[in-house]
């Protein structure tokens, strides 16, 4: 999350403040370590409870977003039940939930645990091993959660918080410290923390014969379920990663950028189609073997080649400059990789380069982008792919939630409940015959 907040800060912003930056996050891993080691209720609680509140207030600006009838209605209400769920379990509302809270967490931890080892056996991209190491540390916080030793039910909650402010304290100075080397001009993606798997290229340098790409900027994302006939349905599989059809063939859908002129469309030279077999050996081999690849030349094209995307996501705020300089120099090596190099790699790194420093600003800035819970998505979304690697629907959902954090409803809920209640008074007036209903 502080990563995201920091890419969408800029570089320019966050390098003038990297020993802040990294002080804060000193002082965050303190809290968390502090946490994990007080034996009394004194510090223990009152961050806990803290944190408890927080979820609570999240989940109530995002109940009332959804009552107001803002975009991503359903999304909304799921995140609003989640937040004030947990959050009530946390601060023992209405009543004291140890076992519970203890449960939960850890069939969270082995959950996700799961989905890593699984991803990184499958993919074996680059640093997978280790991908794997910290799922198993994971799986082991979560068995130590549904049980009741070392750390007894009570103190499972304080704990599992300490840990993660611990872990993301550290992250934080791992984050700000590196800041300061940068120079004018230079990406925050040029980071250690931001490019685990060597994604972004560096940009390219300024280049007067090529045009700064004006309009908005379109994401352009075809579902694998939507981009077959007769999709045999499974649930999330065919939503994040591949969609099967009746004859047994496999999609795993596309994804493309649109921005003036410029497309960012990578595919493979030579079509693949899958069978279940070949798409898992394809997938496991993919990590070390790039094949031939093709930039399409436009989305009128390619849609009229195949067909509609399912989903479109427009921007109207981005860094046309940067995204020019970065997809020159993405486009220098059309190889093809199913898992280090696909279409959803190259929409997610153009996406970032656009977005980057769009929401440069003072602390205050900073402040509510790191409580934004759309932002809390993006990220979550952003560690699964990087856990495993980017997918259409990934994509999808990532473009949707940096949507609402960027350029989110104009009209405020008071505005709404305003105009709403002039509208009812209008109609009680033409009811009545007093006035006419403007």
């Amino acid at each position: 999350m502080i990563r995201l907040a920091v890419l969408l800060m800029g570089a320019p912003a966050m390098r003038a403040r990297w020993r802040i930056l990294a002080a804060l996050g000193a002082a965050w891993a303190g809290l968390g370590a502090l946490i994990i080691l007080d034996g009394s209720d004194g510090v223990t609680v009152v961050a806990v409870e803290t944190f408890g509140l927080l979820l609570i207030a999240e989940g109530l600006i995002s109940a009332t977003a959804a009552a107001a009838g803002r975009a991503g209605t359903r999304l909304r209400i799921a995140k609003a039940i989640a937040l004030i769920g947990l959050g009530l379990l946390i601060i023992d509302v209405p009543w004291r939930n140890d076992i519970a809270n203890s449960l939960l967490f850890g069939l969270a931890f082995l959950i996700d645990a799961a989905i890593r080892i699984a991803a990184a056996l499958l993919l074996r991209f680059a640093r997978w091993p280790w991908v794997i190491a910290g799922g198993i540390v994971e799986f082991g916080l979560g068995l130590l959660a549904v049980t009741d030793w070392p750390v007894s039910f009570a103190q499972t909650v304080p704990f599992c918080v300490g840990v993660a402010l611990l872990l993301s304290g550290y992250g934080i100075v791992r984050l700000a410290w590196p800041l300061r080397a940068l120079t004018p001009g230079d990406s925050v993606t040029a980071l250690p923390l931001f490019s685990p798997r060597r994604w972004y290229p560096t940009p390219a340098p300024v280049s007067e014969s090529v045009a700064e790409p004006v309009g908005p900027l379109v994401i352009h994302v075809w579902t694998p379920s939507g981009s077959i006939r007769a999709a045999t349905h499974r649930p999330v599989i065919d939503r994040y990663i591949a969609a099967v059809d009746r004859a047994g063939r496999i999609s795993t859908g596309h994804a493309a950028l649109q921005c003036g002129s410029l497309y960012v469309s990578h595919y493979p030279a030579q079509e693949i189609d899958w069978s279940p077999t070949e798409f898992v050996r394809g997938v496991r081999d993919a990590a070390g073997h790039d094949v031939p690849g093709r930039f399409q030349p436009s989305y009128a094209e390619e849609a009229a080649a195949w067909c509609e995307a399912d989903a479109q996501i427009v921007f109207t705020r981005y860094d046309g400059e940067r995204l020019r300089r970065t997809w020159e120099a993405y486009r220098q090596n059309a190889a093809y990789n199913l898992v280090e190099r696909n279409c959803s790699v190259a929409v997610a790194v153009m996406l970032d380069a656009a977005l980057e420093g769009v929401s440069s600003g003072g602390w205050l800035r900073f402040a509510r982008l790191l409580i934004d819970p759309d932002l809390w998505l993006a990220a979550l979304l952003r560690a699964r792919a990087e856990a495993m690697t980017w997918t259409p629907g990934l994509i999808l959902d990532y473009a949707r939630a940096l949507q609402r954090v960027l350029e989110p409803e104009p009209l405020p809920l008071a505005e709404r409940i305003a105009a709403a209640l002039r509208r009812y008074r209008a109609a009680r007036l033409q009811t009545a015959g007093t006035a006419p209903l403007s």
